[in-house]
C-alpha cells in the first residue's frame, strides 16, 4: 500500500513464458499489494511459470481475445480486488517495473489520476530499439491526436499505463474494441470525463521476445487511432454520438 490506498499490478500476458520471471521480480513488492496475470490463450508456459512464481490470481483465456479483451479481463480482476490504484504492465520486459513506485506516488498523492509511462520524454525509443518507422508513426499519430483531442501527451501508445481505481470505474471499458485500439479508445474515455494524465520518462527494450506488432498490423492501428480521435472531437462538438462515451 501507500498512502493507505491498495495498489495491483496486472500482467497481460501472450507467449511470455521467456520473460515473465524477469519483470516479476523487479516487481517493488514493499508497496504492490496484489499481482493479477492474465495469459491470453498462449502457446507457451506462461501459466506455469505465473504458478511456480506464487502469482495467486491467473487468469487463463481459453480462446485469444486480443490485446483490448486481454486487458478488460486484467482490469475486471483488479477492481473486484478493491484496487485504489492499477498499473498495466506488460509481462515482455519491454518496460522496466521499477518505475511503479513513481508511478503510484503520483495518483496515491491526488498529483494526477491516471499516469503514463512515456517512450519519447526524453531519448527512451530510439535509444530502446524502436523501429525508425515506428517513431515516426508515433509522432505523427500524437501531434493529430493532440490536436483533434484537444491535448498536449508526448505519447498516446505506450504499454506502462497506472489508473486511479475511481477512473477505471466511471468509464466504460468494456465498450472499447479488444484489439490494440483499445488502448486509444480507453484514454478517450479518460479525456471526455475530464480526468487529466500525468506522464513520467520511460525508457524501453526491443528485442526478439518483446510483443511487438508487424508493419500491417501497425498500419491498421493507425487508421483506428484517426478513428477514434476523429469520433472523439465530433463527439464533443455534438455531431456523432459515440457507443464508448455512453
Amino acid at each position: 500500500m501507500l498512502n493507505n490506498k491498495k495498489i495491483v499490478v496486472v500482467l497481460p500476458a501472450y507467449n511470455a513464458a521467456l520473460t515473465l520471471e524477469k519483470t516479476y521480480r523487479e516487481i517493488p513488492f514493499d508497496i504492490v499489494d496484489e499481482v493479477v496475470l492474465v495469459d491470453d490463450a498462449s502457446k507457451d508456459e506462461t501459466v506455469k511459470v505465473g504458478k511456480e512464481l506464487g502469482i495467486r490470481h491467473i487468469i487463463r483465456h481459453d480462446n485469444n481475445k486480443g490485446y483490448g479483451g486481454n486487458q478488460k479481463s486484467c482490469y475486471n480482476k483488479a477492481l473486484e480486488l478493491n484496487a485504489d490504484i492499477v498499473i498495466m504492465l506488460h509481462p515482455d520486459y519491454q518496460y522496466t517495473p521499477r518505475l511503479i513506485i513513481a508511478m503510484s506516488t503520483i495518483i496515491a498523492n491526488e498529483v494526477y489520476p491516471v499516469v503514463l509511462g512515456s517512450r519519447i520524454l526524453g531519448k527512451g525509443a530510439l535509444k530502446g530499439g524502436m523501429p525508425y518507422y515506428k517513431y515516426i508513426a508515433n509522432r505523427f499519430l500524437t501531434l493529430v491526436q493532440n490536436l483533434l483531442i484537444g491535448q498536449k501527451l508526448s505519447e498516446y501508445h505506450t504499454g506502462y499505463r497506472a489508473f486511479s481505481g475511481e477512473v477505471l470505474r466511471s468509464i466504460d471499458y468494456m465498450a472499447n474494441n479488444d484489439d490494440f485500439i483499445f488502448d486509444n479508445e480507453m484514454l478517450s474515455q479518460i479525456f471526455m470525463k475530464d480526468y487529466e494524465i500525468g506522464e513520467v520518462t520511460c525508457p524501453t527494450k526491443y528485442f526478439e521476445e518483446a510483443s511487438s506488432i508487424n508493419f500491417k498490423r501497425s498500419c491498421i492501428y493507425g487508421l483506428g487511432v484517426l478513428r477514434v480521435s476523429l469520433q472523439h472531437r465530433l463527439h464533443k462538438w455534438g455531431l456523432f454520438k459515440g457507443k464508448i462515451y455512453n
